[in-house]
Parts: C-alpha cells; structure tokens; sequence
C-alpha cells in the first residue's frame, strides 16, 4: 500500500483511469463483434478515437478498420459532411485566387 501522501493520490488517479480505459475497451469489443454494415460508421468512430486516446496504437486501429471496410464495405459519407467539405474547398480556393490578384497588382 502507497505511504506517502503522492503515492496515494497517484494510485487513486491510476485506478480511476483504469476503470475507464476497461469501460471503453469493452464498448469498442462490443462494437466490433455487433458491427453490421448499417453501423460501420460508429464502429470506425469509435476504432478512431481509441487510437487517438492511446487505448490501442493507430497501425491496429488502421489494420481494424480495413478489416472491416474489407468485410462490411467501406463507411458511407454522409450527404452533409460530403457538401460541407465542398463548400470549405471552394472557399479555400477563393481566397487563394483573391490573394493571387492582390500579390500581382
């Protein structure tokens, strides 16, 4: 058992930690033993996040991931995301012209 007063405050915060990391893993389990090809979306989320949080490395994640575009095809982009992407281009690209014509003149 920790003695002093940091060693007690830093197994309370490990176990804390701990509970959530086991509560995480366990949705992420669960979410790829149910993954069907209407919820390959959440199921590749929640892979993502896992990685970036460091419950597992990116190259497992990305080796997941591919395994289940492979098995259940690969996760549809939605309507809006697809347009908001568009439209961030295209703005991009304004301004970059915009930016052209003021260096040139």
């Amino acid at each position: 058992m920790p003695i002093t007063k940091s060693a007690k405050k830093s197994l309370k915060v490990s176990r804390t930690k701990q509970a959530v990391n086991r509560t995480k893993k366990t949705t992420l389990e669960k979410a790829l033993r149910t993954a069907s090809a209407k919820t390959v979306n959440e199921t590749v989320s929640l892979v993502d996040k896992a990685a970036k949080t460091g419950l597992m490395h990116k190259n497992k994640a990305a080796r997941i991931k591919s395994r289940l575009a492979k098995k259940l095809g690969t996760p549809a982009v939605s309507k809006e995301t697809a347009s908001s992407k568009s439209k961030a281009v295209s703005k991009k690209s304004e301004t970059k012209t915009v930016a052209k014509k003021t260096a040139k003149k």
